[in-house]
């Protein structure tokens, strides 16, 4: 995602989060959340270390209910997900890492540490992966709805697809809708890899993701991964998803 519509959805997320009155409690207040995250975006801009900012929930922890359910994502992201953002920022300053933006990071994934690797993935990935959930989803529309059915025939075949991605990948990882030099392709990553490491299998530009790791859905579905993702598709933000084409 380019860094000047990530920050133009991110600022309209909250801004629009603001607007609303949650039941459940958020790690950051809002307005806190919006000025650090615009904070660290002039970090980048004036050549600063990169520090690693976990964006806000737009949405309360029960919201995605029944689907995905209250307690696992208070767990996912006050726990799972700050433990990701705390980490990778202790690896770039006890390691002495000197990149200045995420892209830059990840352009250097295999080289480096596996603490660094692993959680500066885990914190990226979930700050997409919270950014593409909504309580209020709705079918896809316009740009991406036509790059879908232009790329595998029908929206049924596309979900299809990445459904049995989701399936098929062993142990825990992410299962990824790339644009990919002007075409959508299907992609999985084990662990907290994504398509935006230097040695990825498949590289190109994030526009969809989903967690297939079991902390994203034990409490409520044990082993039932199948029921899981048949859950998200009733929560994906398809907006988001089609600021991403643009």
């Amino acid at each position: 995602m380019k860094t000047n519509s990530r920050r133009q959805f991110i600022e309209n997320t909250l801004k629009a989060t603001a607007a609303v009155a949650l039941t459940g409690p958020l790690l950051l207040k809002t307005d806190q959340a919006l000025a650090a995250y615009q904070k660290n975006e002039e970090s980048v801009q004036t050549g600063d270390v990169l520090k690693f900012i976990q964006v806000p929930l737009g949405f309360d922890y029960k919201a995605l209910e029944p689907h995905i359910d209250g307690l696992t994502n208070e767990i996912h992201y006050t726990r799972h997900h700050a433990a990701y953002i705390k980490n990778v920022n202790d690896a770039i300053v006890a390691e002495k890492l000197t990149f200045s933006t995420e892209k830059e990071f990840f352009d250097h994934a295999s080289q480096l540490s596996s603490k660094a690797r692993n959680n500066g993935g885990g914190a990226w990935n979930h700050n997409f992966f919270w950014e593409s959930l909504t309580p209020n989803s709705s079918a896809p529309d316009g740009k991406i709805k036509d790059a879908i059915v232009g790329a595998f025939g029908s929206f049924d075949q596309f979900k299809d697809q990445f459904t049995q991605a989701a399936l098929s990948r062993f142990g825990s990882g992410w299962v990824w809708l790339v644009n990919q030099n002007g075409k959508l392709v299907i992609t999985s990553t084990a662990n907290q890899d994504n398509p935006l490491f230097d040695n990825a299998a498949v590289k190109g530009t994030p526009l969809l993701a989903l967690d297939v790791w079991e902390h994203a859905y034990y409490l409520k579905y044990q082993n039932r991964r199948n029921e899981y993702v048949a859950g998200w598709w009733n929560v994906v933000n398809w907006n988001a998803v089609n600021k991403r084409l643009s």
